[in-house]
């Protein structure tokens, strides 16, 4: 009883800390490291501004929008607690954050996490306990437990005009794939079902550091992408990539995908289809050959999804580019896309770039883009209803139970929803397909 009274005192004593997580999965990533380096510290993560001592802040700088959004999350940190310290992208600009709000306590850029620690101790300062010091083998998880983003890199060795991710985050930096492989192994031995492989640019993984070998279970593994791909399939789940660019190499994984060890999905941000476009863009990877590669990776790999992402409106971009994007489209048949309207973003290259597409014609190429693709995404879907798919369960919807298939990732592609008894979140299920729609499938639960 002694001992219950201490860890009830001391964990009523602990700094509590308030987190806000803003923009995309490595973002979340860094936001997690951030949440198990506090719990290994003793520290109470609080659900509300007002509990907590600090709030923390990690921020995206990506789009002007995504500051707007970064900024007011800051106000709304600020006026709730008034005690806020920011980090993630923004950070690397401080003074865009200085300017607007004086008095933050710290301003870190991303990946700065000793820097962030710094700051949290300074305003409140951790007190140790080795009974509540503790964490779970796989660190704080901001995603449900059956599923988790690995990330494999930071950075980025590309200069795609649009982009400012390298001076925000730098160049490519691999983690050493032994790294890599004991977090996936603690991922998995903690429950996870599925993981997502993200980085900025995951097919370079490895080139930074010429593929350097590390022994690993009585062999020798690279630092490389197929290499990684090769290990993460013999974990015996679900393993799903992300953020691929279409280099030469990438055609080795398809083997794996075939033989069962790596998900049928492939995340390319393709980004445009017009070669004047693409050239105004800097997108590398042999861009002009992707057509052709599409129809060979299927006719290898029958089963595969492919999901990418478009900008339209870009700087330069004439109907004629537009149109060829369309036509595309219709030769490539992706089955899962994103498209974004262009927005400048400061530093970037492609401001430079004239003429400007005024916003009437961004809005409406968006509308003509999304219309298509819907056609396109409709026909993909109505092929698998009467088809037998594994489905992961996510959690329970209004009628039943929601889940995904494997051409599905969590919260940027479709839904299955399945209907059956018993379905516990994390379960990876036989679903027979009954109905589709333009995004969604819809079936039954089955034995087997």
């Amino acid at each position: 009883m002694t001992t219950k009274k201490k860890i009830n005192t001391r964990e009523e004593a602990a700094p509590t800390v308030g987190l806000v997580s803003l923009g995309c999965p490595k973002a979340l990533v860094d936001s997690e490291r951030i949440l198990t380096q506090l719990r290994s510290e003793g520290y109470q993560l609080s659900p509300s501004y007002e509990d907590a001592n600090v709030v923390i802040v990690n921020t995206c700088g990506f789009l002007d929008s995504a500051k707007q959004e970064s900024l007011a999350a800051i106000g709304e940190a600020l006026d709730s607690n008034g005690r806020v310290i920011v980090t993630g992208c923004m950070g690397a600009e401080p003074e865009s954050i200085t300017k607007v709000y004086p008095k933050v306590l710290a301003v870190t850029g991303p990946q700065q996490y000793e820097a962030v620690m710094s700051a949290v101790h300074k305003a409140a300062p951790p007190i140790h306990d080795p009974y509540v010091d503790l964490v779970p083998p796989q660190g704080i998880k901001l995603t449900p437990r059956h599923y988790a983003y690995l990330k494999i890199s930071e950075g980025c060795n590309n200069r795609c005009s649009f982009c400012i991710i390298p001076s925000l985050r730098g160049d490519l930096v691999s983690r050493p794939i032994i790294q890599v492989l004991a977090e996936a192994e603690r991922l998995v031995t903690a429950g996870v079902k599925e993981i997502l492989v993200i980085s900025q640019d995951t097919s370079a993984y490895g080139i930074d550091t010429k593929y350097q070998a590390y022994p690993w279970k009585n062999r020798t593994i690279r630092t490389k992408f197929i290499d990684l791909c090769r290990e993460l399939g013999d974990l015996g789940i679900w393993v799903r990539l992300h953020y691929v660019y279409p280099y030469p190499h990438v055609d080795d994984v398809f083997e794996l995908m075939n033989a069962g060890k790596i998900l049928p999905y492939i995340d390319i941000p393709f980004q445009h289809a017009s070669p004047a476009v693409l050239k105004n863009m800097r997108r590398p990877a042999h861009q002009e050959k992707t057509l052709e590669r599409i129809h060979s990776w299927r006719k290898s790999c029958p089963d595969l999804t492919i999901r990418s992402t478009f900008i339209v409106g870009f700087p330069g971009e004439t109907d004629a580019d537009f149109e060829f994007l369309l036509e595309w489209m219709q030769e490539a048949q992706l089955d899962r896309v994103g498209c974004f309207k262009y927005e400048p973003v400061t530093g970037a290259k492609a401001n430079e770039i004239q003429p400007a597409v005024v916003e009437e014609v961004k809005e409406e190429r968006w509308h003509r883009f999304m219309q298509a693709q819907q056609k396109i995404s409709a026909a993909r879907l109505k092929s698998k209803v009467g088809k037998i798919l594994p489905v992961i369960i996510d959690d329970m919807g209004e009628k039943g139970f929601l889940g995904r298939s494997s051409a599905d990732a969590p919260e940027i592609d479709g839904n299955v929803h399945v209907t059956g008894k018993g379905l516990k979140q994390g379960d990876i299920v036989n679903v027979k397909i009954t109905q589709s729609d333009e995004y969604d499938l819809f079936g039954k639960a089955v034995a087997g």
